[in-house]
């Protein structure tokens, strides 16, 4: 399951302290972020949720239940003459699917709801599907519960991918931009790590009752932390949005300031944006197109393929871990490096750390399509068992630095104040149409193309991105929401 999750919306792209006046504290921005991402952790629990568990309930030998309790079920594979492959496959595949098409519902109507009652307490309702999933799977009785609860909870995720980030950037100031919007990725891949982790090693009832935990922790969380000020000052509650901007940037920041950049943003907005707006603006055009291929090209860099692999690929290079164990290495890799993301892409800048994910994870996908090319043909590759698992650990380093938590956030960067809610809804949903199609098509394309060309498709993939990056995408570090809009524009 890929680590990539959709999320983000155009931030407010102001300052607290314009032209240098008063001081700012970023402590509570940091709490604000942390406090929401509670929803990105209970996401990233959905997505890998299935990779433990499928094992537990659909037994290699479905005659052995030892460890299973009494209240458990199986999904059992008494289908005639269907080989139990083929059916935990199918099983496997739609489980997953359920989840990317419950996300591909659940994220117009969270932009909606986020501009009605505000992204705080929309954020906070998430809370209520997540846990009639998690009740819902951990009653199940049988595979039409589990299935119901994957659509509920992909409902919750893919929301939570469009509200979540959107707070986030609305509330950071300039100077941490970068770091709080990619403190959704961040904790994503936290949840998946939870998964991996715990799962392997208990019930899977157990694991759902104990992820069911991060949705209370965002309700409580989100008592804590004020309104958004944008959201607040669209509404006319200017006080109410000045006491806010006290509580996230400290009492000494300019708040007053800080208004009226927001007041000017949403003034010079040209009212409720309809579709039509982002196709006939060119600037709108230009911010979507971008943002569009930037979810594409995360979903074709064949992240599904390589986490896919990750255990044949380890036993390839002669380890003999536990697939489990396997599976925690990538965990810890993609969080870890998620971490460093947050930490480089204020510095370094958005650009390059594009650039550099999508040619090395096509230099490693082509280099895997090579190994299991030379492995098909009997070639000995005993020498190079070292080679493709380096190339794994090298992509997802790439991966978890650039094109992972990059794209959302740049999403919220482009486009302007009023296509925010419409675009990041519209980004999302083409996301999760991504990630069923290729979750969808991988097991047919593995058996029509073979391993080896699998590889290669997403790796060419990936040279085209890094062609399109170089020569479309532009640096948005440091840059106001104007600055941004003029670059879009044509203008220098």
């Amino acid at each position: 399951m890929s680590s990539s999750a959709p999320g983000a919306t155009n931030p407010m792209l102001y300052d607290p302290i314009p032209e240098g006046q008063g001081s700012t504290t970023k402590r509570n921005q940091f709490v604000a972020a942390l406090g929401i991402c509670m929803a990105a952790v209970s996401g990233g629990t959905a997505l890998a949720w299935t990779s433990p568990v499928l094992a537990q309930l659909v037994p290699a030998n479905q005659s052995d239940t030892s460890g299973l309790e009494h209240e458990s079920f199986l999904l059992t594979t008494d289908e005639g003459k269907r080989r139990k492959k083929t059916v935990l496959k199918r099983i496997r595949s739609w489980v997953g699917a359920f989840l990317a098409v419950g996300a591909f519902l659940g994220a117009l109507p969270a932009g909606y709801l986020a501009e009605k009652i505000g992204r705080k307490y929309t954020t906070m309702s998430l809370a209520v599907p997540y846990l009639i999933s998690w009740a819902l799977i951990i009653f199940a009785t049988g595979a039409g519960m589990l299935y119901a609860g994957r659509l509920v909870i992909g409902i919750a995720t893919g929301a939570s991918c469009v509200v979540a980030p959107m707070f986030i950037s609305e509330v950071a100031e300039t100077s941490i931009r970068g770091a709080l919007g990619a403190f959704f990725q961040l904790h994503l891949t936290v949840g998946i790590l939870f998964v991996y982790a715990v799962g392997s090693y208990t019930h899977w009832v157990t694991l759902s009752i104990l992820c069911a935990i991060f949705p209370v922790l965002l309700i409580v969380a989100m008592f804590i932390v004020p309104e958004s000020p944008v959201y607040l000052v669209k509404k006319g509650r200017r006080i109410d949005a000045g006491v806010a901007l006290k509580w996230f940037w400290g009492p000494n920041a300019d708040t007053q300031s800080a208004l009226q950049t927001i007041q000017s943003d949403l003034d010079a907005a040209s009212g409720e944006a309809k579709v039509s707006d982002l196709f006939t603006n060119p600037t709108n055009r230009a911010a979507l197109f971008i943002s569009l291929l930037l979810m594409f090209f995360q979903q074709f860099s064949g992240i599904n393929a390589v986490i896919f692999y990750t255990a044949p690929i380890f036993q390839s290079a002669g380890s003999t871990m536990d697939p489990a164990v396997c599976s925690i290495v990538v965990g810890v890799v993609q969080v870890v490096m998620t971490l460093a993301s947050s930490v480089l892409i204020d510095k370094a800048g958005r650009r390059i750390l594009l650039l550099q994910s999508s040619f090395i994870m096509g230099a490693c996908l082509i280099v895997l399509g090579v190994y299991f090319k030379m492995q098909n043909d009997k070639v000995d590759v005993s020498n190079i068992g070292w080679l493709p698992l380096a190339s794994v650990v090298l992509f997802i380093i790439s991966f978890s630095l650039g094109f992972g938590p990059i794209p959302w956030m740049m999403m919220g960067e482009l486009c302007a104040p009023d296509i925010k809610g419409l675009a990041s809804a519209l980004a999302v949903m083409f996301n999760w149409t991504l990630v069923f199609l290729v979750t969808k098509s991988f097991g047919t394309m593995q058996e029509l193309l073979g391993s080896d060309w699998t590889f290669w498709f997403f790796g060419a993939w990936m040279m085209v991105c890094t062609v399109y990056v170089f020569i479309k995408v532009p640096e948005t570090k440091g840059k106001t929401n104007a600055q941004i809009q003029a670059i879009l524009g044509g203008k220098k």
